[in-house]
């Protein structure tokens, strides 16, 4: 299966913070979409790896996604290096993404940063003939995505650019709230962690709002960039 979008976090849970509303919107346009997992987020306070593979799921099959898998790469512990550039670079092979999304370049967890390099670094080496690469012991053809977006996370990073999600929040917010081990919960009596207070479920909804607001709509989720984005046409920008 060929996907227009592969969207890859450090952690379940990254990509339905930062972009499940881009990724919605998509899919409701049509394209096809997909998530990869780094790791099984198994350090986390709360929650099992069980419990986040089971929300994983769940999670995918409210926004509509083609395809998830996860790498099982060990949580805060993997490294930017050829054995897991190699995983990555089979998975985007496999799947010939046009668009890579994935973790912010600088964020308060570690594995963020990491991870946001590690895939930009694969996404480059993918396209090389060079590096060989097999599934099912067939030899894969390379191939380098267009182009590599980074989602925004926990530190306020100025965008590049932001992609109106106005209608697509609901989705969104559905698809963060299907990882009930993490998030707020009054009757939960898991240790308190800095995304699970109610605060901070308000929060995801303010952020959309306010990069909605400066480009005068509802909602809006913002992206980094690794190079300038080009247009056709002046008359494309909104």
């Amino acid at each position: 299966m060929k996907l227009d979008i592969l969207a890859i976090g450090a952690h379940p849970d990254d990509v339905e913070l930062s972009c499940s509303g881009t990724i919605a919107k998509e899919i409701d346009n049509g394209k096809k979409v997909g998530i990869l997992d780094l790791t099984r987020g198994e350090l986390g306070t709360r929650g099992t790896p069980e419990i986040r593979d089971q929300e994983a799921k769940d999670a995918a099959a409210i926004l509509g996604v083609s395809i998830r898998e996860n790498l099982g790469f060990r949580d805060g512990f993997f490294s930017n290096n050829e054995e897991h550039q190699l995983a990555i670079i089979q998975i985007i092979r496999k799947y010939q993404p046009e668009i890579v999304l994935c973790n912010a370049i600088s964020d308060r967890h570690i594995d963020h940063g990491k991870g946001s390099k590690l895939t930009s670094d694969a996404c480059f080496l993918s396209g090389l003939r060079k590096i060989e690469t097999f599934i099912n012991n067939k030899p894969q053809d390379p191939w380098r995505p267009k182009m590599v977006y980074h989602y925004i996370q926990w530190e306020n990073i100025e965008p590049d650019f932001v992609v109106d999600i106005s209608g697509y929040t609901d989705k969104k917010m559905e698809s963060v709230m299907a990882y009930k081990s993490q998030f707020y919960d009054e009757n939960s009596n898991a240790p308190s962690t800095p995304i699970s207070s109610k605060n901070f479920k308000e929060s995801i909804l303010y952020r959309a709002a306010d990069i909605g607001r400066i480009i005068n709509v509802a909602y809006a989720e913002g992206y980094t960039v690794e190079r300038y984005v080009a247009v056709d046409s002046i008359f494309d920008l909104i």
